[in-house]
């Protein structure tokens, strides 16, 4: 298998509410490892759509917590892969922030449930990922 895999380039992407009861900081901060779930579940879609099995994240060869992410916040999580090996895949992970809660926009004047669409969206994580698939038979 190589570079030039028809599954090389497939994108899954999930969008997910960010609930207020995953804040464990001071203004409503979520912690990292709450993207890295999502990415986590974003890369079973992949194994499966690309091998019929779930796989499992075997590393992170890059981690960038570029932006915070805020109870509240919708974010849209993507995964494509960009390498197809025997067994591994190389995966390219995005987490972005593509609406957010009036706690974290910042504005004093708005009601406690508004919220904003951000156009364009917040990129808040990148990775690069490699997720392992069982052997074919």
């Amino acid at each position: 298998m190589t570079d030039s895999d028809r599954r090389t380039g497939l994108t899954v992407t999930h969008r997910r509410y960010v609930p207020y009861a995953h804040a464990h900081y001071a203004g409503d901060l979520v912690d990292g490892a709450y993207v890295l779930g999502l990415f986590g579940d974003v890369a079973t879609e992949v194994c499966i759509r690309t091998d019929g099995d779930e796989g499992l994240f075997a590393s992170y060869s890059d981690v960038q917590f570029r932006a915070p992410v805020h109870a509240g916040d919708v974010l849209e999580v993507e995964a494509s892969v960009t390498r197809v090996g025997t067994r591994s895949r190389e995966l390219s992970l995005q987490a972005r922030v593509v609406c957010r809660g009036a706690r974290a926009s910042g504005d004093p004047a708005a009601a406690e449930s508004a919220a904003v669409v951000l156009d364009p969206p917040l990129v808040a994580v990148t990775a690069v990922g490699t997720v392992v698939v069982p052997p074919t038979a």
